[in-house]
């Protein structure tokens, strides 16, 4: 029975976020655990595993595990001990016959650009020609390495992400055919000299939805195997930063060439409508003092699920320069905080600045009094089934203001953050999350404005505010008359 590796790392670092991200925020699962953890969730595993199972005929054989939230960049030290960890357990295996690598993507350290590139090289010098299939989150940076180390890379289809087993199926089944040799994959790679925001990326409903489309149709065309727009992670600033298409196809370049070229010339033409629209911090309070229900601001320049610190306080500061009278909800990654309420305990009271201790250059603490409603262990579950670690956290009012203060960022993309800490957003006049556009499945339903604010952070969607060093230059929107040919 034909022996299938699983191996699974994923982290997205802002490399404008002065927090790094050690191995300690790395969730890491080891061996057989791995079934334990990811079976049964909607994750790139779970959907390669069951479609490995139900064939009947492979044996899984999963090594490590290891996500974290996104942040800055990884240690070179952390970083070290990371890939070691986990190409060891992977050295230990013998006999494999296919490799399904599930990577995020968009991770950098702090002296290694590509540590997926890495990843994938090591795996390759060890498993030698046997088939090696990765999935990608769409916001990847793509480099060359992974793409001559991969025999295909799978990326996702949807923005926000919602395709995770999915993806995860559409890699196993290419494995498959690779291991029982009916396919001879070719690659069309096309590099884009354009970053792209805003909510024209959403798939549903906006352009880029279009290009997604068009990626599809190739795969369920004959012939056709795997096809995307890879948009990378706009805050990782290394030299690989751009857009890439990608199409694979058995035995026929040509054709992908030609599809890919399409779908090139469909992106660079519409370049223009992916631009963020963001909306003033006094506006977007005037927003919600007009609207009658819940309104939603999404913080994107502090976006914990893009590789920011998540300890802004701009929000908050603002809530009290405009005087909104309307119950808030937010959250601040602030662990001396947390840890005086720890010390008051429940019902306590004290006063303490909050905010900035991740990324003081930007973000200036605001002294508050507080009162603590409630202390946690931070330990929860996002809506995908996975585990969250928010270190020990405290539910904090302040005046119209509730605070969720976590001792290190988690994901404030979905309700559950929220709703595992005793706190319904429906009950609230404005809900703040850490996300430009993941958290719309979310909320959609009980928001009845959504407001795309304009506050600093290491994550803006006002990309010229950011200090690029090592992307490509000229690159669109950064710089004026970026000219791109086939």
């Amino acid at each position: 029975m034909p022996r299938i590796l699983l191996a699974d790392l994923k982290q997205e670092t802002s490399t404008f976020n002065p927090a790094p991200t050690p191995y300690d925020m790395f969730r890491i699962v080891r061996g057989s655990e791995i079934f334990n953890q990811f079976v049964d969730t909607r994750t790139e595993l779970a959907g390669a595993i069951d479609v490995l199972r139900d064939s009947g005929d492979f044996d899984c054989v999963p090594t490590m595990a290891a996500d974290s939230v996104s942040g800055g960049a990884v240690p070179t030290d952390d970083l070290d001990r990371l890939l070691g960890e986990l190409l060891a357990t992977i050295r230990c295996e013998s006999e494999i016959d296919g490799c399904l690598i599930v990577l995020h993507g968009a991770m950098a350290g702090e002296s290694e650009n590509d540590p997926e590139g890495y990843l994938l090289e090591k795996i390759r010098e060890y498993v030698g020609a046997v088939p090696i299939v990765a999935t990608i989150d769409l916001h990847a940076i793509l480099t060359d390495r992974m793409l001559k180390n991969a025999d295909i890379i799978v990326p996702y289809h949807t923005y926000p992400h919602v395709d995770q087993y999915e993806t995860g199926v559409r890699a196993a089944h290419n494995l498959i055919a690779l291991l029982n040799g009916d396919i001879q994959p070719e690659l069309a790679r096309i590099k884009l000299p354009m970053l792209v925001r805003g909510d024209e990326l959403l798939t549903e409903t906006g352009k880029f939805g279009e290009a997604i489309r068009m990626c599809q149709q190739i795969e369920e065309s004959p012939g056709g195997l795997v096809a995307g727009v890879n948009i990378g992670n706009a805050f990782t600033d290394v030299p690989d930063l751009r857009t890439n298409i990608i199409v694979y196809r058995d035995a026929d370049r040509a054709t992908a060439e030609t599809e890919a070229a399409e779908i090139a010339d469909f992106m660079w033409n519409n370049r223009e409508l992916f631009k963020a629209e963001l909306c003033s911090l006094s506006d977007s309070i005037e927003r919600a003092t007009n609207v009658a229900g819940l309104t939603v601001f999404s913080d994107a320049a502090d976006a914990t699920a893009s590789g920011a610190s998540g300890d802004s306080n701009e929000i908050i500061k603002g809530i009290l320069q405009y005087g909104f009278l309307g119950k808030v909800l937010v959250s601040v990654v602030d662990a001396p905080v947390v840890q005086r309420a720890v010390e008051v305990g429940v019902d306590g009271e004290f006063t303490m600045p909050i905010g900035g201790q991740l990324d003081p250059q930007r973000f200036t603490p605001v002294e508050l009094p507080f009162e603590v409603v409630s202390l946690h262990d931070g330990q929860f579950q996002y809506e995908n089934g996975l585990p969250g670690k928010a270190g020990t956290t405290a539910v904090l009012k302040s005046g119209t203001i509730t605070l969720l203060v976590t001792s290190v960022a988690v994901y404030v993309v979905g309700q559950m953050v929220y709703t595992e800490h005793g706190l319904q957003p429906a009950d609230f006049d404005v809900v703040v999350v850490k996300s430009p556009n993941g958290f719309r499945p979310y909320y959609e339903d009980i928001a009845a404005d959504i407001v795309a604010v304009d506050v600093a952070g290491s994550t803006s969607a006002n990309l010229q505010s950011l200090p690029y060093k090592h992307c490509g230059r000229p690159m669109f929107p950064l710089d004026d008359d970026v000219e791109f040919s086939l």
